[in-house]
């Protein structure tokens, strides 16, 4: 972990408007400066970089984040690279603080590198010639600079074929990369007699192997196993290949197979990727959400592809936010996307993808399914049935509130009432075509001591919440007071890879949206001041319902204060 003082340090002499610059044309607008967003197409700018913030905020797709978070997004690298890179700019040397990686380990992951290198070389070298391999691929109407472009070979049917690749057959690097099998005394090759695929990590490099059998055989595809260097439920196939496009369109359509990535490129669709033989996971619906606001996963039209797409709906819903949109497309049956693309063409396949079927209604289709909306008892059951895929909605309360409405009006119970803000409270820019929504005072308090750290002094004693905002707010007060100093791109770095981030990075980027004259200390003040009638309500209530005999004296003064409090201006 690099240190938080060399961070600070760090982005103390990076500016962010340099830094994106190298990117994106910048031009000035009032305080700040506007581009049309690297991350999404767009005719007007929607992209405000702060100079004084040095923060970054699209109003169109919700990108935002620090220098480092800048690099990472754009350049696609993690996030140590993006760090090196900054200091590498400034001429600051990242220091090791004993808990990276220690030196050999840093060369033993280089050399797992440079032996999946060559195996790939291997392999590409194995198609060259290969009159049995290539006119399989030609069948399957594989071009040959499609297979350049995706680095696709073929595992020889020798069982020991790396030899010719590899300096040292024997080296134990081999089998712990999944290059190798050992078996007591014998060690022989993974893939033998398979075309492959490499699977690579988000710098390009080879991590992983996919194997697809020629003709019959089982397994129909081999991948490499869980590794130092490759872990599947995190990375997808066709990633670095599509990653620019992804974000030029805003949407990546997610399939079963390599060959269905490779063949949708090669007839001009190069947004797609492929899950490594399990359904996506939370991790790679994370990453895919970070690149676009449109996921379409596309499936066999079969019983077997409605199980992939329901376990793809179960494993994303948590990581959906409002203004995402995940979609389930079911090709005609006997077609997937190869074999779809490829007779019908491009425009056809786009075509189907704009038609795919929305979650909300391949969710309520489901489970309608298994419940009789004729009976009273059949309207409960799909009550319960939703429930904790509601609940899963956490990012997504506005998604969250419609399907409650969509619910009700199928079952007849009414659906919660939505949560109101504090009176006079301003509502939040909202990115492009999303519904504006009215900040709570937690929310409000926690932009305002992001505006104005020195705030965090002049706050009272907060009351306890569990809403993210308060943990938030509560976690901020206790570290600007014993470090004042820190400034909003500084917190937002400190609180990197914690609960918080995603919290205060969405609070900092509201700041972006206020008009020059929105008086913020006003509503501060009036946000502490429901907060604490909220407070004292909830004291009233706890102390109100005990006789003043079995009262201590400190009880009987904190339910007067109590009292008062909750009259409070604004509450």
């Amino acid at each position: 972990m690099i240190p938080q003082d060399f961070l600070q340090q760090l982005l103390d002499r990076t500016d962010i408007v340099a830094v994106i610059e190298r990117y994106v044309p910048l031009k000035k607008a009032g305080a700040n400066y506007q581009a049309r967003c690297p991350f999404h197409n767009e005719k007007s700018p929607s992209f405000s970089v702060s100079p004084t913030k040095q923060f970054y905020h699209c109003f169109g797709c919700g990108a935002h984040g620090t220098a480092i978070t800048f690099l990472m997004e754009h350049a696609g690298i993690p996030f140590v690279e993006a760090v090196k890179d900054l200091a590498g700019q400034v001429g600051m040397q990242v220091p090791d603080d004993g808990s990276r990686r220690p030196p050999e380990e840093e060369s033993r992951r280089e050399k797992m590198f440079e032996r999946m290198e060559a195996a790939a070389t291997h392999y590409r070298k194995g198609l060259k010639g290969n009159e049995k391999v290539v006119e399989y691929l030609k069948k399957r109407g594989l071009a040959g600079e499609t297979a350049a472009r995706f680095g696709i070979g073929y595992a020889p049917e020798g069982w020991q074929s790396l030899r010719e690749a590899l300096a040292d057959y024997q080296d134990p690097l081999l089998a712990e990369i999944g290059l190798v099998i050992v078996n007591e005394d014998k060690r022989y090759d993974r893939f033998r007699d398979r075309v492959m695929f490499p699977i690579r990590n988000e710098r390009g490099q080879a991590i992983a192997f996919g194997g697809r059998v020629i003709g019959a055989g089982e397994p129909k595809y081999l991948n490499s196993p869980e590794t130092p260097l490759f872990h599947k439920g995190r990375e997808l196939y066709g990633l670095y290949e599509h990653r620019r496009a992804i974000q030029g369109d805003s949407r990546v359509i997610v399939v079963e197979g390599y060959m269905d990535v490779v063949m949708l490129d090669q007839h001009g669709v190069q947004n797609a990727v492929a899950t490594l033989g399990t359904a996506i996971t939370a991790d790679q619906a994370t990453r895919l959400l970070r690149l676009a606001d449109d996921i379409v996963f596309a499936f066999d039209g079969d019983n077997a592809g409605r199980k992939a797409a329901w376990r793809a709906l179960e494993n994303s819903l948590s990581q959906t936010q409002d203004g995402k949109r995940l979609s389930f497309l079911f090709l005609p049956e006997g077609e997937d996307p190869d074999s779809y693309v490829r007779t019908q063409g491009a425009d056809a396949f786009r075509a189907l993808c704009d038609g795919a079927m929305p979650l909300s209604d391949f969710l309520f289709a489901e489970l309608t399914a298994q419940t009789d909306l004729g009976s009273q008892e059949g309207q409960v059951r799909l009550a319960k049935l939703m429930e904790p895929y509601l609940d899963k909605l956490g990012q997504a309360p506005l998604l969250k509130r419609m399907l409650q409405q969509r619910l009700a009006g199928l079952t007849g119970l009414e659906a919660p009432r939505a949560a109101r803000g504090p009176r006079g409270a301003p509502t939040q820019r909202p990115p492009h075509g999303r519904a504006a929504v009215q900040p709570s005072a937690w929310q409000i308090a926690l932009q305002a001591v992001l505006h104005d750290t020195t705030r965090a002094t002049r706050m009272a004693e907060l009351p306890e919440s569990e809403r993210p905002e308060a943990v938030a707010l509560a976690t901020l007060v206790a570290l600007l007071r014993e470090h004042p100093e820190l400034s909003t791109r500084d917190i937002v770095e400190h609180f990197r890879g914690r609960e918080e981030q995603a919290v205060l990075e969405h609070a900092a980027a509201g700041l972006l949206a206020w008009d020059e004259d929105y008086d913020v200390e006003a509503d501060f003040q009036g946000a502490l001041n429901t907060l604490s009638a909220q407070a004292g309500r909830a004291q009233a209530r706890e102390l109100s319902g005990r006789k003043p005999s079995e009262m201590t004296p400190e009880e009987k003064t904190r339910l007067l204060a109590a009292l008062q409090r909750r009259k409070a201006p604004g509450a």
